[in-house]
């Protein structure tokens, strides 16, 4: 049963979608129950799976070969504790998305609840596939899911951010076909497995040929990642998408960061012979280029949807500049603010859709702060003119709600954001070994002093939306909408308590990233189980 554990986040979602094809919307009690069930039963898999891939002495836990076909040829799913991790990841996510939009989102368009479980399924189809080219086919399942989602609802807004959207995307999946294509020119498979064995053995005639295509593909990751300077796009397109689709979206940049991850651990480690550790200094540049982006942009935003674009970009360019160290410490801390980061954003994303109807809330104008002076005051007020400040129950909900997305992007104490920049900082100010000289300190700086420049841009708009508009009127939460919130909430809080287990799994991770032979083993060794 554990062997085909690894199938079941790809066939389930699979499944669900084409039954509320079926449904066109026309019985939507039918549509919600299959919609919020098929996610929990996802869910359940998802902890299955993770259970069962941590259960072992750290060796490779679940090989899947389809039709049991030799490596070379077949399609092979690998679910090890970075592939499990993310598809657990994706399954929480999924599932309170979905119960997010079922109070009306899912209404402004055809197919909304079908399309998020495509996305879903090439999600985690991309996590779990063992080669290259089904990795590509599972990018575009999620690309092609992903545009009937950022459209959702129409509107002349999304149709233009929605071209411009898609152009991209075709162009980086043109790109991730040429490279895919140089390197098995080369190599003669796509298999990960099998390349990550040939490649430090390839003649200097060809390896040329290898890395050319390696840079082509890492192009295309770094675009879909959203990375400088090739992101230009995402906090224009995520503002425009309704909030649960943007919040969904969240984790749709982290899938070219786990494939940079994956495969610069895998195939250009430190056993790749001439080829290790190629393209780290790249990949080290663009992290740090996009962190300082976002960081400007952050401060310069004067919306919530955009303010939580830039954030997400702020992430990616942190995460981008932690991969690339080989330090197993390092990739556990960055594997921990992954998941934080990218629950936190999601959040804010939510939470936009509840303070501002239409997704976002616009302060254009900065409140001005004029010097108070207390003789000057004196007598202007009496007694009478006291009165009790009352705050109503939405804004009392949505302004803690804000408070907390803001702790945790800024990484400000004592939640899991701060836990995981702490843990990321720790290893980066011991120095370890970087792509180039001085790395780790500028690393730590950006991160340090992205977190001060974000709560000084979320407080700004924090004291425009909730102190500067006293006459607000105040928004209508429906408890369909403000639950799945308070859940993720909860879980970050609680992530706070409980932070040492996440954290020693990540650290079991990064361990098991470190030795790509016990992949190479896992996979090539024929064996369907553990």
């Amino acid at each position: 049963m554990a062997a085909h554990l690894p199938v079941l986040p790809i066939l389930l979602p699979l499944l669900i979608g084409a039954l509320l094809l079926l449904t066109g919307g026309r019985r939507r009690r039918l549509e919600a129950a299959l919609a919020v069930g098929g996610c929990i039963v996802l869910l359940v898999a998802a902890v299955a799976l993770a259970r069962a891939v941590d259960a072992g002495d750290g060796s490779l836990a679940i090989t899947n070969r389809l039709g049991n076909w030799p490596s070379a040829v077949a399609i092979v799913l690998v679910a090890d504790r970075l592939a499990a991790l993310m598809v657990l990841l994706a399954s929480t996510l999924g599932l309170l998305n979905t119960a997010f939009a079922l109070s009306r989102w899912s209404r402004l368009g055809p197919y909304y609840n079908a399309l998020s479980q495509f996305l879903l399924m090439g999600l985690n189809g991309a996590f779990l596939t063992g080669d290259l080219f089904n990795l590509f086919v599972f990018f575009e399942i999620l690309l092609a899911a992903s545009y009937g989602l950022l459209l959702h609802g129409s509107g002349e807004r999304r149709v233009s951010v929605g071209l411009h959207y898609i152009a991209l995307n075709l162009a980086a999946s043109l790109l991730f076909l040429i490279g895919v294509s140089a390197i098995f020119g080369v190599t003669g498979t796509l298999n990960m497995a099998m390349l990550a064995e040939r490649i430090p053995a390839l003649p200097d005639g060809t390896r040329g040929l290898l890395h050319a295509g390696a840079a082509v593909l890492a192009i295309a990751f770094l675009t879909k990642a959203a990375a400088w300077p090739l992101g230009f796009w995402l906090p224009r397109a995520y503002e425009a998408a309704v909030p649960p689709a943007a919040a969904m979206f969240a984790i749709m940049t982290k899938v070219g960061v786990y494939a940079i991850l994956r495969l610069g651990f895998l195939l250009f480690g430190a056993d790749a012979g001439a080829s290790a550790g190629f393209g780290r200094g790249w990949v080290f540049t663009a992290g740090v280029v996009t962190l300082a982006v976002g960081v400007v942009g952050i401060l310069a935003a004067r919306d919530l949807g955009r303010l939580a674009g830039y954030s997400l970009l702020i992430s990616v360019g942190t995460l981008l500049g932690m991969i690339v160290f080989a330090d197993a410490a390092a990739i556990a801390g960055g594997l921990f603010y992954l998941v934080v980061s990218t629950l936190g954003v999601a959040a804010f994303f939510l939470l936009s859709g509840l303070i501002g109807p239409d997704g976002g809330d616009t302060f254009t104008d900065p409140p001005l702060l004029e010097a108070y002076d207390p003789e000057e005051e004196a007598g202007l007020f009496t007694e009478e003119d006291e009165r009790p400040v009352v705050i109503s129950a939405p804004v009392g909900i949505l302004s803690a709600g804000f408070l907390i997305c803001t702790l945790l992007i800024a990484g400000i104490p004592p939640l899991p954001g701060f836990l995981a920049k702490v843990a990321m900082l720790a290893p980066l100010l011991a120095a370890p070994e970087g792509p180039l000289p001085g790395a780790a300190t500028l690393l730590a700086v950006l991160v340090i002093g992205s977190s001060l420049l974000s709560l000084i841009a979320l407080a700004r708009a924090g004291i425009q939306i909730w102190w500067a508009e006293p006459n607000r009127i105040p928004p209508t939460i429906r408890l369909g909408e403000a639950a799945p919130l308070a859940l993720l909430m909860l879980a970050l809080l609680v992530l706070t308590v409980t932070a040492q287990a996440p954290l020693g799994f990540m650290q079991r991770t990064a361990a098991e990233l470190s030795e790509p032979g016990r992949y190479i083993e896992a996979v090539l060794s024929g064996d369907a189980g553990s």
